[in-house]
């Protein structure tokens, strides 16, 4: 099986929310409206083109990433960050490292073009092995209620978080997709 990872491009656009779709179809905690979530985000200024992936298998794209900008605020301060989310998978292709490849490769190019920290929502059985930590090692919230061991950060630079607290701005469209 020969994955290949590249940059999403404007024309995979479609294919790409219908993969995100199906991916979360069966999945435990969905609102099963992910793909409308990453159409609105490439229409914002947190998008980052770079850092929208899709997998190829064969030439078909079975996977898709994105991580988006936000922020860490506290007391007026603000702190520059990223947030994975989705990273998505076709349900007949999960659970054979593609999700993982994605993930690799788009923290690889996050820390290449100099961001300093990812956020993430999600398993905390499965994050922990791409190095991802409470989010509150580093006195970090999340801007609503969730157990504290899924919500998750990860430095892409040594000490990166050291200093860092407050609370998660994620932009409106992450409240507002349809």
């Amino acid at each position: 099986m020969c994955i290949k990872i590249r940059q999403e491009k404007e024309n995979d656009y479609k294919l790409s929310e219908t993969v995100v779709e199906r991916a979360f179809k069966n999945a435990e905690h969905t609102d099963h409206r992910e793909h409308f979530l990453v159409a609105k985000l490439r229409k914002s200024d947190v998008f980052v083109p770079e850092l929208s992936l899709v997998a190829e298998l064969d030439g078909e794209i079975v996977g898709h990433i994105m991580l988006t900008k936000l922020f860490i605020e506290n007391e007026g301060n603000k702190y520059d960050s990223l947030a994975l989310a989705p990273v998505s998978v076709l349900p007949e292709h999960q659970n054979k490292g593609i999700g993982s490849k994605l993930i690799s490769e788009s923290l690889k190019i996050a820390k290449k073009i100099g961001f300093k920290s990812v956020i993430v929502l999600g398993h905390d059985k499965y994050y922990p092995r791409f190095g991802f930590k409470p989010a509150s090692t580093w006195g970090i919230k999340a801007p609503f209620e969730v157990p504290d061991k899924a919500f998750m950060a990860l430095e892409l630079q040594v000490k990166s978080l050291g200093g860092v607290t407050g609370t998660v701005v994620y932009s409106k469209e992450f409240f507002e997709y349809i």
